[in-house]
Parts: C-alpha cells; structure tokens; sequence
C-alpha cells in the first residue's frame, strides 16, 4: 500500500511516499530557513507563498523519486495540525485535491501524533528483517522535543497512548532559540547552541533545573531563559561557550531525568524521542548512555524524521487506514490542535 504524505504545518514543503507503513520510497523536503533568517523566526505570510509555489513541484518529485506514479498510490494524507494555519491549508487543500482526482481515500494527520511515532521508521528495515513487528516494540515512554512542543508520553501501541507531562510555558525548543537570541546567535538558535556547546564547560554556570525534582510530568523552560537572561545582564563578557554548554546542560537534565523517571513509574523498557530538539547531541549522549544502564531500548528517530517531514505523516497514515479510519472532505484545519489520547 503506497501513501502519499504533504506536510506544511510550518516553515518546510514536504511530501513523501511511504510503502507498508514502514519502506520509505521518497521523502522530499523543501526548506525556508535561508528565507527566514534574516527575521529571526518563521513570518507566516512568507512560509505559506513559499508553500503555494513549491507544493505542487515537491509532490512531483516525491512521486519521480519514490518511481511511482499517481496510478501507483492508495492513498493520501496531508497534516491538519497542529501549526501556522495559514501554511497548514496549503498542503490539506493539495492533498485533498490529489486525493479527489484519483478517487482515493483521504485522511488528515495530527502532526504531533505523527512525531510520536517516527521512531519506528527508523527501526523498520530492522524488523523488516527480522521475526517482530512495529507492535512488539510497545509499550514504551515517548518524548515529542521540539520548537513548538514537549510532551511526555507513555505508548501502549500505534494509536493508543496516554499524555503523562508537557509544557507548562515554554517548549524546549522556544528555550534553545530565545537564549540563542539572548547570545546573539543567528537563526535557527538551537544547532548554533549545540555547535558552541561543544566548545564550552557544562558546569561554569549553574543555571537552574526547573521542575525537575516535580512529583509531575510536567516541564518548564521560561525560568531558564530568564536566569540566562539574568546571568548575561551581570556578566556582559561571559564566555559565549561556556553559557551555551551550561544552558544545554540543564535543558538535558530534565528531558532526561523526567523521561527516565517516566519510564521507572510505568515500568516499561523501551524509550524513544523524536521532534527537532532530539536531534541535539548532548541529549542523543546522554539518552544513549543512561538508557543500557536501566536494561531500557532506546529508539530515536534519525535526524531526517526529526525535523517536520511528509514520510512521518504517511506511515502513520498507512496504519489508521488499515484500520479503517478515513476523513470527511470537509475537514478544516486545526492550528491548536494538541496531541490528544488514543487516536485509533
């Protein structure tokens, strides 16, 4: 069964043409970052131009690259939310048409729920190998890390999961790319952090670990910013590195201390973390260290699926239309949408 994905929930055009839920055959992404940065973040005006011209070309070569025709594919889905609504309708509405034209079935996707599981596509050519099935990795705690998002969440199966903690201010992401303003850093922040990081000593400031020590699942990052904030005003020559590497640190300490003290509570033995935060370094390290030591698997997705892409969106689709799910042409997008519980 051949899928074609659309993703534009944001800032990047994608679409993508996934095979079986599991066999990525395309996965083109079209990138606005060069357009964005000199403003520092996303402008949605900008962001939905840049999707309307570049939809339609995106969708042809993930069907030239994936050797498919429109013929070949058995199905569509585009992302509905959540996002900047403005650049959402662009890929719902190209889906939508594709999908009327061949008279296939059309499902909209949740982009967060899509995160949760792009993991798996990582482990697919695995276990395609192999005797297990997607299903036998579950149950597992899941860490959606990103600009926009952190959620914690334990995973009993595609479909079924439970919100344990998210955000109760800031998302991790928003965090790496407000201190990178702070620092002066240019845009995307957090890839600069990360880089300069590596320069510095961890442990030069003590910044705080915010909700960390919290009988919760919950995150906070906004006391984080503002003690770096702080921490800058007082010391105007602080050594650029050595902020990043301390600010890092404590952003990882609590993505992983909550994310292991998750998976103690619920007592499965399995965690994977997806979403463009997770592509950071010291948090990879430190998940691929402390994971072996608890008997945990670790799953995380590679730094392709990481960031927003149109094959998380048809995988996930592949597995709600094997279960019959389908949506209504009248489906409008959803900007605010969370992540929801037990979507199947």
């Amino acid at each position: 069964m051949n899928i074609l994905g659309v993703e534009t929930s944001c800032d990047e055009t994608s679409a993508a043409v996934v095979r079986d839920g599991t066999e990525i055959l395309s996965n083109i992404v079209s990138s606005q970052v060069d357009l964005h940065r000199p403003y520092g973040g996303v402008v949605p005006e900008l962001a939905s131009r840049h999707h309307l011209e570049f939809i339609q070309p995106v969708i042809q070569e993930a069907l030239h690259a994936s050797r498919c025709t429109l013929s070949d594919i058995d199905g569509v889905a585009a992302t509905y939310g959540p996002g900047l609504a403005s650049s959402l309708l662009i890929g719902l509405n190209a889906a939508k048409g594709v999908a009327f034209t061949l008279n296939k079935p059309f499902l909209g996707i949740n982009h967060l729920e899509a995160h949760l599981y792009s993991p798996l596509l990582s482990e697919s050519s695995t276990l395609h190998a192999s005797r297990f099935t997607l299903h036998d990795l579950f149950p597992m705690i899941s860490l959606i890390v990103s600009g926009g998002h952190t959620i914690l969440a334990h995973v009993t199966d595609i479909g079924w999961h439970e919100i344990l903690g998210q955000t109760v201010d800031y998302a991790a992401g928003e965090a790496f790319d407000k201190v990178a303003k702070l620092l002066g850093l240019c845009y995307p922040g957090g890839p600069e952090v990360d880089r300069l990081a590596k320069q510095g000593n961890r442990a030069a400031i003590a910044f705080p670990r915010s909700m960390l020590d919290d009988p919760s699942f919950n995150f906070s990052f906004s006391g984080l910013k503002t003690s770096v904030l702080y921490y800058l005003k007082k010391n105007p020559n602080a050594v650029v590195a050595d902020v990043c590497a301390s600010f890092q640190e404590a952003v990882v300490d609590v993505l992983v201390g909550k994310t292991l003290r998750a998976a103690r509570h619920t007592g499965v033995r399995a965690i994977s973390a997806s979403g463009g935060v997770s592509i950071n370094s010291r948090f990879r390290e430190r998940l691929a260290a402390e994971c072996p030591r608890r008997n945990l698997r670790l799953f995380l997705a590679s730094a392709q699926l990481c960031t927003d892409n149109a094959a998380m969106i048809a995988a996930l689709a592949f597995h709600k239309l094997q279960r019959g799910a389908h949506s209504d042409w009248s489906l409008d997008v959803a900007p605010s949408i969370g992540l929801g519980t037990n979507s199947m």
